[in-house]
């Protein structure tokens, strides 16, 4: 609704200002050509965001600091806060990163996003950079039509900066013809109210254009033309600072809630900045003037000055927010909980990681694991077992041996609120990713997604054990509840195993030890056969009761088969030339076959 309600408007302006004056045409082509070299930036810096970024966010974002100058350098070698929110959002997102963690790397990113302005006011103002904008375009076009994926993104990164400097010249000349038609210092109001009357036009014109980038850049193109005075300047930085908290925003709509948390804490880390700069423009002046007297900056360079002020009330807001972190993030918990809904919620699926292969792998891995935690609550329930009572058992055998409490509870409504609900986020999620992602990532996928299906089969094969699995259990025939009992721990023990080695991490041995329990399932399903012929010839159980114990162990069969493919499937990491190796020695079904009958 909103989105129907700004593009609209945005053109009416947009109309209106070509209508007062052909000179605005130029400064709307301007920021055009600034935010299309932003577009071109940002997908150039995705092509190296497969693996390495990713990595690298993971081992430098364990302390505060350490997050804080992620923040800052990222954005300041991609001139792109926007881009780094985004991918913040989806590692929150995805778990792979704390809340706290994230909201370091925000209060870095605001730091780095001053550099542009340093940039700009000490270099693209004095020079024709529309000069050096020529060559790279040149070269960036070229480099994009290359096949190679990182030659690609270099001839994006510097066909994005051609466009960048390109706009920028626009907007300088256009502001240079367009002063004498429309004064901005004729809105100037004396005092506070003027102060938040530029601050929220420069909030507008960022929540327009989304980028902070693109705004700082108009502010200082317009103040070097005369536009706007040093004072209104001051203002739209402040409001430019507050309008680019719409970019997590709108990032965090698809997110999760971890990404909602974040899209918070930046707009009132920004909002809290704001209202410092303001309450405390005088200060901010004289302390400007200071550092511009020892750095040598003119008195009349009211860029650099600018500059400077962008950066001291950003760093300012960092180093009053920085101690109230954990404090920040607690309460952003408390005013965004978990839901608690009857129908499990995917916690790890975010539209927002779609373009970063390797965060899509890990947040789908992770939903696949959530996924088993939910159908292990069932098939534990669907054997008349806790789920502590399988992973706290020292003896399962004992304990499954002296278990007759039958659990009461509707299993088909379970399956269908939360195992079928997250069954079908992940197939839907993994859909959308595979059209966007690298045939190398796109195997890893599909065998997530052939995890997935096990599971959900496994939980089914549980459905049909059920009904027969709870009479014998609590049979007064002790030979037929010893059957059932076997077939109930053959399967508690493939679920704690499989929990085992998800505790002790990815490991090639586990594996080879999971086949293990796959051919001892088989090859007691061999043995079974002279087991009930013999418990039949001595009458100690019905035929009626052979042909269940046989039906039933066949599902365990499949269950045990489905649950063990599906965590060698999670476990085997192919990025890992030892689990490569383990994953080319999983017994195929012949061998376990010839294993089970030797």
């Amino acid at each position: 609704m909103l989105k129907k309600i700004i593009l609209p408007t945005i053109l009416l302006i947009l109309a209106y200002g070509f209508w007062i004056s052909p000179d605005f045409k130029e400064i709307a082509a301007g920021v055009a050509i600034f935010l299309f070299g932003m577009l071109f930036l940002e997908e150039g810096f995705k092509a190296f965001t497969g693996g390495l970024l990713e990595k690298l966010l993971q081992k430098t974002t364990d302390k505060t600091w350490k997050s804080l100058a992620f923040g800052i350098v990222s954005t300041t070698i991609m001139q792109s806060s926007s881009l780094v929110s985004v991918i913040t959002i989806s590692f929150i997102s995805a778990g792979l990163v704390t809340l706290v963690a994230g909201i370091g790397i925000i209060f870095g990113a605001n730091i780095g996003t001053t550099t542009g302005a340093w940039l700009v006011a000490a270099f693209g103002l004095k020079v024709k950079i529309s000069a050096y904008a020529m060559p790279m375009l040149v070269f960036g076009i070229v480099l994009s039509f290359q096949k190679s994926k990182y030659l690609k993104g270099i001839g994006s990164v510097l066909a994005g900066l051609g466009f960048l400097f390109l706009g920028i010249h626009y907007m300088k000349e256009g502001f240079e013809a367009f002063k004498d038609s429309f004064d901005l210092a004729a809105l100037a109001v004396p005092g506070y109210p003027g102060l938040f009357l530029f601050a929220g036009i420069g909030a507008a014109a960022t929540v327009v254009m989304q980028s902070s980038h693109a705004t700082l850049v108009l502010i200082l193109t317009a103040l070097a033309a005369g536009q706007i005075t040093y004072e209104n300047a001051l203002a739209l930085a402040i409001g430019a600072n507050v309008g680019t908290t719409i970019t997590a925003i709108i990032g965090s709509l698809s997110a999760n809630v971890q990404g909602k948390r974040l899209a918070g804490a930046h707009l009132i880390f920004n909002v809290i900045t704001g209202v410092i700069a303001i309450i405390f423009i005088s200060q901010f002046v004289t302390a400007v003037d200071w550092v511009s007297a020892k750095t040598g900056i003119a008195d009349d360079n009211y860029t650099m000055k600018l500059a400077v002020f962008h950066t001291l009330f950003n760093l300012t807001g960092v180093l009053v927010m920085v101690p109230f972190i954990q404090k920040l993030a607690n309460y952003l918990v408390k005013y965004f909980p978990e839901k608690a809904l009857d129908v499990a919620e995917p916690i790890y699926l975010s539209d927002a990681a779609i373009d970063f292969p390797e965060t899509v792998l890990s947040s789908v891995k992770k939903e696949v694991w959530h996924l088993f935690d939910s159908a292990f609550e069932l098939m534990a329930h669907g054997m008349n077992l806790h789920r502590t009572q399988i992973l706290e058992s020292q003896n399962l055998a004992e304990t499954i041996d002296k278990d007759k409490e039958v659990i009461e509870f509707d299993l088909d409504e379970l399956y269908e609120s939360k195992v079928k609900v997250l069954y079908g986020a992940i197939v839907e999620f993994i859909s959308k990713a595979q059209s966007n992602i690298p045939s190398v990532f796109s195997e890893e996928l599909y065998r997530l997604r052939n995890a997935a299906s096990e599971i959900v089969e496994s939980v089914k094969h549980i459905k049909h054990l059920r009904k027969n699995g709870t009479k014998y259990m609590v049979s007064d025939n002790e030979h037929i509840r010893k059957e059932y009992n076997i077939l109930r721990l053959k399967i508690a023990i493939i679920l704690k195993e499989i929990y085992r080695h998800r505790d002790e991490k990815e490991n090639s041995l586990a594996v080879l030890e999971l086949d293990e329990l796959k051919a001892e399932a088989e090859k007691a399903h061999h043995e079974l056969d002279d087991k009930i012929g013999d418990l039949l010839q001595d009458q100690l159980i019905t035929p009626q009761m052979a042909t269940s114990l046989m039906n039933d162990f066949n599902y365990s069969d499949e269950t045990a088969r489905n649950l063990v493919d599906a965590a060698q499937a999670l476990l085997a990491s192919h990025d890992d030339l030892i689990a490569e190796a383990a994953q080319e020695v999983i017994l195929d079904e012949e061998e376990i076959e010839r294993l089970s009958t030797s």
